[in-house]
């Protein structure tokens, strides 16, 4: 993870090069910001579940390292696959953030997290609890393509994906 944390606009700005040959996307507007670090970064980890949140609690019970886990829930807005429980893990652990392309729920517990999370809204419900869902692969989440392994950084002017660490 960077020692200082890098502005998305800075980013885009210093490197325009990587925007035209899309190794530097911008994900859509459309996550709302949740818990107490506004900015974060680090290397991705993709998974991909519907309504089932079995796999996200996994992989937020293993040390972090200053990664962000990318969900790509497939914008289900029926029920939440993200609560307070395993954020409260997440940030125990050592994850830098959590993008949630889904619900989250117990909003104030995650609030009170110094972890980042994005996602598309709350939603009381809970996910389903049968374990299916992809680990490590290709995403697309507003827009944007993601792998695993590449770069997330995330502040309050929104989120961008990059295929390696950058720098201003």
């Amino acid at each position: 993870m960077a020692a200082l944390p890098l502005a998305t606009a800075e980013l885009c700005d210093a490197n325009p090069q990587l925007i035209l040959n899309g190794e530097l996307r911008a994900f859509h507007p459309t996550f709302q910001i949740y818990g107490r670090r506004q900015v974060f970064s680090g290397p991705i980890v993709t998974l991909k579940v519907f309504e089932d949140n079995v796999l996200v609690r996994e992989f937020l019970e293993e040390k972090g390292n200053g990664r962000v886990l990318v969900v790509d829930g497939g914008g289900s807005m029926r029920c939440a696959i993200l609560g307070g429980n395993p954020v409260q893990q997440a940030q125990n652990n050592g994850w830098a953030g959590i993008v949630v392309n889904g619900c989250i729920r117990d909003v104030d517990e995650i609030n009170g997290c110094d972890i980042g999370v994005r996602a598309l809204g709350s939603h009381p419900m809970k996910a389903n609890k049968k374990g299916i869902g992809e680990k490590h692969v290709s995403v697309n989440i507003a827009g944007t393509r993601i792998c695993d392994g590449e770069w997330l950084y995330a502040d309050t002017d929104g989120i961008l994906i990059s295929r390696s660490e950058l720098t201003v």
